[in-house]
């Protein structure tokens, strides 16, 4: 992908360069992908907190090349990098709820003829031939999968399950998952009964950003900002990523603008007081 603009509101952050803390949480997660043996994991947090942005920088931060990062931005998180593949899923794409797209959609991925019928029997039995090499599925808004596709049932993620598991697989195949919720619950609210959802033995919760990483995010700018008004943001943003990127864009467009004035402040804090994004500074109940 090409590198982001500054201050991206809104979609996923794609580009590496522009993606901006979590650095435990990639270690964590690099961690179980880096071994013989690929474990399962699962991102949960609120909605807007960053999961698919931290998905994306799973997929592509390893094998960006050096001068499209920032200076002092580590990718250096698997031991040769080139030998893993990434699948991105991301369950928003309502032609995802047939099983036989998803299953098509892996397998084109994987590089292995697609059979006739697509369905999950004749999937195990041609998939191995595609996982010669360590390969994660990433598995983006899976609550929308559990709670509205209702043809991915427990046969389907059975299917999955049996196929990380087998003698000819060989640990080679892992997921990791984004969700509002752990896994468990969220099978257990939908009825999903399938081991799959017990094998993500690893979860990391998505909180707000620590105070240095909200401080390295800000001082990205292309236009410099005041000791003031970068400490306005720290407080105003509860840190949380994307309203940092909410209140440094309105701070950036001001200071392009030539408008010295405090309006960017009230039209920041009218932005981040929507409903896509206030429930971040609301406290949980």
């Amino acid at each position: 992908p090409a590198p982001d603009t500054t201050f991206v509101a809104g979609p996923p952050i794609r580009h590496p360069h522009g993606f901006f803390g979590r650095g435990y949480e990639l270690s964590r997660l690099f961690g179980l992908l880096r071994g013989s043996q690929l474990q399962n994991a699962a991102v949960i947090g609120p909605r807007r907190c960053g999961k698919s942005s931290l998905l994306r920088c799973l997929q592509y931060i390893t094998m960006v090349p050096r001068g499209e990062l920032r200076a002092g931005q580590r990718s250096d998180w698997l031991p040769r990098p080139e030998r893993y593949r990434w699948i991105y899923i991301d369950f928003q794409d309502t032609r995802l709820q047939q099983p036989e797209a998803l299953l098509r959609r892996l397998l084109d991925t994987l590089g292995v003829p697609v059979p006739v019928p697509c369905d999950m029997d004749h999937f195990l039995e041609v998939a191995p031939a595609g996982l010669q090499q360590p390969t994660v599925v990433l598995l983006d808004e899976i609550g929308a999968a559990l709670e509205r596709y209702s043809r991915l049932d427990n046969t389907f993620w059975e299917g999955l399950r049996s196929l990380a598991s087998s003698n000819d697989v060989d640990g080679r195949l892992g997921f990791v998952l984004a969700s509002h919720t752990s896994p468990v619950q969220l099978a257990h609210d939908t009825g999903r009964t399938s081991s799959f959802f017990n094998t993500f033995a690893y979860t990391t919760t998505l909180g707000p950003f620590t105070e240095p990483e909200a401080r390295e995010l800000i001082a990205s700018s292309p236009q410099p900002f005041s000791t003031d008004d970068a400490d306005w943001i720290v407080a105003q943003s509860g840190r949380w990523p994307i309203l940092l990127q909410i209140l440094c864009r309105e701070r950036v467009f001001a200071l392009e603008a030539g408008d010295q004035s405090d309006a960017w402040r009230a039209e920041g804090l009218r932005q981040i007081g929507q409903d896509a994004v206030k429930h971040l500074l609301q406290p949980s109940t």
